[in-house]
Formats: C-alpha cells, sequence, structure tokens
C-alpha cells in the first residue's frame, strides 16, 4: 500500500510546490495567473502565508504531491473569522483521494484556530473546454461547500473569457462573544482521524504531521 503523508509546508518544498503549480499557470484557467512567479517570489508567498494561517503539503511515498493552504478574505479585521483557501494537486496525482484528504486536513487545522467560514474562488468556464472545467467547483460541493456568487466573464486567459464563482462553507459557531482567531501553529493541530499505511494504522509523529 502506499505510505501517504500530510505535513506543514517548509521553504525547502517550494520548487516542487513551484513546479506543481507552474503546470496549471502554463495550461489551464484553475488559476488565473499568466505567468509562473520566480522561485524567490513565490517563497514570498509562502512566508507570508506562514505568518498566520497553515500551509499543507501531501506526500505520497515520500514525494510532494500537492499542497493547500488558507489566505486572509478581504484583509479587514472584522472578516478575522473567514479565511480563503487553496489547493493543487501535482496534474497526474488527480482522482486517488489526496485531494480531499489535504483539504480536510486544512479545514482542522482552521478550525482548531478558531476559523468559522471558508470560501474558495474558483474559476468557472460557461462551457467546459480544454483550460477549465467544472471540476472544482463540484470538488468543493463534495466537500459541502455551497454556491454563494457569480461574478461573469471576470477572468480574460488564452484568448477566452471565464467565469469566477465563490463557494461557502461554515465550520464553527457565530457568537456575540467571539474569541480572537489564534495564529498557526499558536492553536496547535487537531488529531488525524483515520486511514492505513502499508505499515499499519497511521500515527501521527509531529503536531503538524498526519499519516494515514
Amino acid at each position: 500500500m502506499q505510505d501517504i503523508t500530510i505535513r506543514n509546508a517548509s521553504l525547502a518544498d517550494a520548487p516542487r510546490i513551484l513546479e506543481i503549480y507552474a503546470w496549471y499557470v502554463e495550461h489551464t484557467v484553475i488559476t488565473f495567473e499568466y505567468d509562473v512567479p520566480s522561485l524567490e517570489e513565490f517563497e514570498g508567498r509562502m512566508r507570508r502565508t506562514m505568518q498566520k494561517y497553515p500551509y499543507l503539503v501531501i506526500e505520497r511515498d515520500g514525494r510532494v504531491e500537492g499542497y493547500a493552504y488558507a489566505g486572509p478574505f478581504v484583509g479587514r479585521a472584522a472578516y478575522d473569522w473567514a479565511c480563503e483557501l487553496t489547493i493543487y494537486l501535482d496534474h497526474d496525482a488527480r482522482k486517488h483521494g489526496m485531494g480531499r484528504a489535504l483539504y480536510e486536513a486544512l479545514a482542522d487545522r482552521l478550525q482548531a484556530m478558531g476559523i468559522l467560514n471558508l470560501y474558495a474562488c474558483i474559476g468557472y468556464p460557461q462551457a467546459e473546454d480544454e483550460y477549465l472545467t467544472w471540476n472544482s467547483a463540484r470538488f468543493h460541493e463534495h466537500l459541502g461547500f455551497a454556491l454563494v456568487g457569480t461574478f461573469h466573464n471576470c477572468g480574460y486567459k488564452f484568448g477566452r473569457w471565464y467565469d469566477m464563482v465563490w463557494m461557502e462553507k461554515i465550520i464553527g459557531e457565530h457568537r456575540p462573544d467571539q474569541p480572537p482567531v489564534q495564529p498557526y501553529p499558536a492553536s496547535g493541530s487537531p488529531p488525524h482521524i483515520g486511514g492505513r499505511t502499508a505499515r499499519g494504522q497511521g500515527r501521527r509523529s509531529d503536531p503538524g504531521r498526519s499519516r494515514f
């Protein structure tokens, strides 16, 4: 059986993570970015994210096959309990359940921080084509996200116009006396649930690592 591990990313993972992302920049409209960022720029993005939010990678037999992270939603204090999610898998590693496992691990960590609302900004074609399908929106729907808004013809790439949709998932209780969000990893990581490896039942070897 394959050995699957989810752990906190480090800057040492940046070259491999950028390799995964570059394919989507160059071949799809899953990202609206036109040009592959430099490694230096990409590392800067990772640093900024990791100052407050989880940035996770999923490994299969020791090789990073995908990554996911959270970021601020809008960036005003009143939005602190909401965040935007991002996930990418190696284009040859899709359809194996790793996306769900990675996203659920990310949501668990965000919930432990006190985050209540999860948002995903998703490119959405009016008709599927070679650059963009409805798969991402369907993936989020299967994980309990609901469509909350559509922006029409707001993204232009590869000579075509594309819609963008926002999807939302509520993962906590909204209260009048809401406690503040705790930065990651000060909030700690929740226990991992389920799964097996070739060596038997998975165990967490450190606070940011899950094996299954």
